[in-house]
């Protein structure tokens, strides 16, 4: 097998590569070197003996780091699933729009978490069945049941959700889910 030989990047390349290069931190420092393109653009002026500090990496961002999602435990599953601990609340979301679904949700988990809620079932149904094998496997089908595990993976629901997963065969299985909700602060 033969090897590529390296090519030369074109002008809008190099910048990407230089902004990209900028968010990183190398792990063996180097000397700087100038791209070849400022380079012959702009001699840069002899300085004297003064010692440049080297670059500091950026600060840690001042947000804080969103809470890792924490799912049921077995046996809190089981006691859901067998009916030993109840479920506070439930959301039906079948026929509804992704944005009427997002706000019904937003909404009905705030109300979970002001009311002091530990387990809601949010029921997303498992799409519409079709007649014909094309049908059952169509990209479109259980829209909703795709985007909402997204959605409580997302930092706005993050502050009321604790952890999801999929619901027992009990509840609805695939088509629903058990939703942790966080104590309110």
């Amino acid at each position: 097998m033969s090897r590529r030989k390296n090519r030369s990047l074109a002008p809008e390349e190099e910048e990407l590569w230089r902004a990209v290069k900028k968010t990183v931190t190398p792990l063996r420092p180097e000397k700087a070197v100038p791209p070849p393109a400022l380079a012959a653009a702009e001699p840069e002026p002899e300085r004297s003996l003064v010692h440049l500090s080297p670059a500091v990496a950026p600060a840690a961002s001042s947000k804080p780091a969103l809470p890792k999602l924490h799912p049921l435990g077995k046996r809190e599953r089981q006691a859901v699933n067998r009916g030993r601990t109840a479920i506070d609340g439930r959301l039906d979301l079948h026929g509804y729009r992704q944005d009427e679904a997002h706000a019904r949700l937003s909404g009905f988990l705030s109300h979970a978490q002001n009311m002091g809620w530990k387990v809601v079932l949010v029921i997303t149904g498992k799409g519409r069945p079709g007649g014909d094998f094309q049908s059952l496997h169509d990209h479109e089908r259980g829209v909703l049941r795709r985007v909402v595990p997204l959605w409580l993976s997302l930092p706005e629901f993050r502050r009321v959700v604790l952890g999801y997963e999929d619901a027992g065969p009990v509840h609805g299985g695939d088509g629903a889910l058990y939703v942790r909700i966080r104590k309110r602060k």
